[in-house]
């Protein structure tokens, strides 16, 4: 039986613990007939040494998104690797620890910044970096935090995400006449490298036991890594702008 990504290509960011939603997507991914290129940073070496746990090999690449030089060489690397690219997984995030954990109102604009342009500008600019790659058309997939509401701990962490949301909303405008669509996977609190850089995670994360209509299992990935990749396959092939919620429909509970 074939997979509903058989001979697709796919880039993935972010695979840095087995516990990721991009390590769990670029594993699905792989077992739904796509292949893939990873691409990590700082520490490629690590992502290398994860990727080896994946059902096939993958080549890593180094990216620092917020490099223009690494993003001027992404296309040409890819090309070498590939050919060309079907999709994009945009499974990014970072602010330092003075823009969250409580912090919010005095926090630095410095710090601010780091925080959009690593985790809201990198959307556009990874996906403009790819976009030569996507001849004809594509999926691009990221991943947020539901930014409707202000959360414990997270800061200023949330208005990035809220940037992020906004981002992919005029990227699928600007795109659609291309043929790429741009969507988003707002997954909820997952025990990843991201949530444990979080002072205090276990205060947002208790929203869940108490509001998630379905139970909701913070060591598991893969229900988000599912949704990513249902949105890069042929199976959404007239939805862009779109948020698809895997948080066990906590967004649709007033408390």
């Amino acid at each position: 039986m074939s997979g509903i990504l058989d001979g697709k290509r796919i880039l993935i960011t972010g695979v840095l613990m087995e516990s990721s939603i991009a390590y769990h997507t670029a594993k699905l991914a792989q077992e739904q007939g796509a292949e893939i290129i990873l691409t990590a940073f700082p520490r490629p070496t690590l992502t290398a040494r994860v990727a080896k746990k994946l059902p096939k090999p993958t080549k890593v690449l180094e990216l620092d998104v917020t490099n223009t030089e690494h993003l001027a060489g992404l296309a040409d690397a890819v090309r070498a690797e590939l050919g060309g690219l079907d999709g994009v997984v945009h499974s990014i995030g970072f602010a330092p620890q003075d823009a969250l954990g409580g912090n919010f109102l005095n926090t630095p604009f410095e710090s601010v910044a780091t925080a959009m342009h690593v985790s809201a500008y990198s959307l556009k600019s990874l996906t403009t970096a790819c976009l030569p790659l996507m001849d004809g058309g594509g999926s691009v997939v990221g991943l947020t935090f539901d930014a409707q509401f202000a959360w414990p701990q997270y800061d200023w962490m949330g208005p990035a995400k809220a940037a992020l949301e906004a981002t992919s909303r005029y990227l699928a405008r600007d795109l659609g006449k291309q043929n790429v669509r741009c969507n988003l996977v707002s997954a909820g609190p997952l025990g990843s490298m991201a949530a444990k850089s979080i002072p205090g995670f276990s205060d947002l994360a208790e929203v869940w036991n108490h509001r998630s209509p379905l139970e909701w299992d913070m060591s598991d990935p893969e229900p988000a890594g599912r949704g990513v990749v249902a949105l890069l396959s042929d199976w959404f092939p007239k939805t862009t702008g779109e948020i698809v919620h895997v948080d066990g429909g906590v967004h649709a509970i007033g408390a």
